[in-house]
């Protein structure tokens, strides 16, 4: 079940992506019908005969020929994509251009443009992801359900909408048209950036880690960069801030399960060839004269895999990056993250000066790692009692067993002597730069 499972979240987005292309974006139900008849003749074909050496193949056969049949039957009831007018109608042309839709290359250029078309500008961001995450990620609406800690009836509803939003459009987002590419690029960049996060430190009531959304970012950001418009200084950025995080995902949880503190993590678990191709990438993005935030947070991120301890850390720059990134995108999550930082550099004291002066703190009121960042400080600073509060604080806020678990040993340790408090900083499951 595993084995057909990681395939279909595999190849349901290539396959939907590819027969959306050919009936056209106003028949996405009936595309995503042509996967699902796919996948289970796969279930019933491999009972018996056993999984075939190349399941991808087949898989992508299958759906190809069932297009095919879909096209026979009701060409003369529906109107398909209109690029492809008279193509799809002949005899003569039908296999052999359904063929072609169905080449790698033509699929890669097919999801970009799913891609680009989830992120409709009508959309709001978040539904962009989920479009994203349900369309191109292969994962039903409960699973989306669940990693956005919402309920199974408001994303249902939510797709729905989006799908609508996307029939309207008339047909997929054209990748070849320069300006309109350059125009919507941000917002693709921007869903991107904001799936990976949902996996790295995201909302799930199961998991503090969805390592397969941050696969599934990277492997969506990689297909933009093939693009000669999409492989921009940003696009390198970002890819490069998912490629240093997802590197430090194997020190995020110990042998037992539990969620590690970002400065006592064992760094030989790290993932040294990730980090590498991340620096790859980050030394990709300095062209050009432009400075987005993503530059800024990966150079934060390449700060920290190239220290070989907590203590080796270069503080200083860091701050001064946070300092960059304030200016650039200011928000309070940053905000925090840099008060963190000035607390390893200057002291818990100013730590906890800077946290106090965040600029619309109420909007981390149901973060947990605000209280457990200003619970840390006050450990460190010898205020047991104060510092117990905030962590039972933190542990009430807590969106999963295992923030709550790792929370509650922080209340714990305000019980044990003075010294044998851990120095963990509150910012252990951040995407970006703690």
């Amino acid at each position: 079940m595993e084995l057909e499972e990681h395939l279909f979240r595999r190849e349901a987005g290539r396959m939907i992506a590819a027969l959306t292309r050919i009936f056209g974006v106003h028949n996405l139900a009936l595309a995503e019908d042509v996967v699902q008849d796919a996948f289970c003749r796969a279930l019933e074909v491999w009972k018996f005969r056993g999984v075939p050496e190349n399941p991808s193949a087949w898989l992508m056969a299958a759906a190809k020929n069932r297009a095919v049949d879909v096209l026979r039957r009701e060409r003369t009831a529906r109107t398909y994509a209109p690029e492809l007018g008279r193509l799809l109608e002949s005899e003569w042309t039908l296999v052999p251009v359904v063929q072609e839709l169905f080449s790698p290359h033509a699929i890669k250029d097919d999801e970009l443009r799913m891609i680009f078309s989830c992120c409709h500008p009508r959309l709001a961001e978040e539904t962009q992801v989920v479009l994203i995450l349900h369309l191109l990620c292969g994962f039903s609406a409960a699973e989306v359900a669940g990693a956005f800690v919402s309920s199974l009836a408001s994303i249902e509803k939510r797709i729905t909408r989006a799908k609508k939003v996307l029939a309207g459009s008339k047909r997929l987002f054209e990748i070849a048209n320069a300006s309109d590419f350059s125009t919507r690029l941000p917002a693709v960049q921007r869903a991107l950036y904001l799936l990976f996060n949902e996996g790295y430190h995201g909302a799930s009531a199961e998991s503090a880690v969805r390592a397969e959304l941050c696969r599934e970012a990277i492997r969506l950001t990689t297909i933009l960069l093939t693009h000669p418009l999409g492989a921009t200084p940003a696009t390198h950025a970002l890819a490069a801030l998912m490629h240093l995080h997802a590197a430090r995902l194997p020190g995020r949880v110990d042998a037992s399960g539990n969620l590690s503190a970002f400065l006592e993590q064992d760094r030989s678990r790290w993932d040294a060839e990730l980090a590498a191709e991340g620096q790859r990438l980050l030394d990709l993005s300095a062209t050009g004269a432009e400075l987005s935030g993503y530059h800024v947070e990966a150079g934060i991120a390449a700060m920290h895999a190239s220290a070989k301890s907590a203590q080796d850390t270069n503080w200083t720059a860091i701050v001064s990056m946070y300092d960059m990134l304030m200016e650039i995108r200011p928000s309070p999550v940053v905000a925090l993250n840099r008060a963190v930082a000035v607390g390893e550099l200057e002291g818990p004291e100013r730590g906890l000066e800077e946290l106090r002066a965040i600029a619309d703190a109420e909007r981390l009121a149901k973060y947990p790692f605000y209280e457990a960042a200003l619970g840390e400080l006050e450990l460190r600073s010898g205020r047991k009692e104060i510092a117990r509060e905030h962590f039972r604080a933190a542990v009430a806020l807590a969106r999963n067993p295992m923030e709550r678990q790792f929370l509650e040993k922080r209340v714990d340790a305000c019980r044990k002597p003075a010294g044998e408090a851990s120095p963990a900083l509150a910012r252990t499951n951040s995407a970006r730069g703690g």
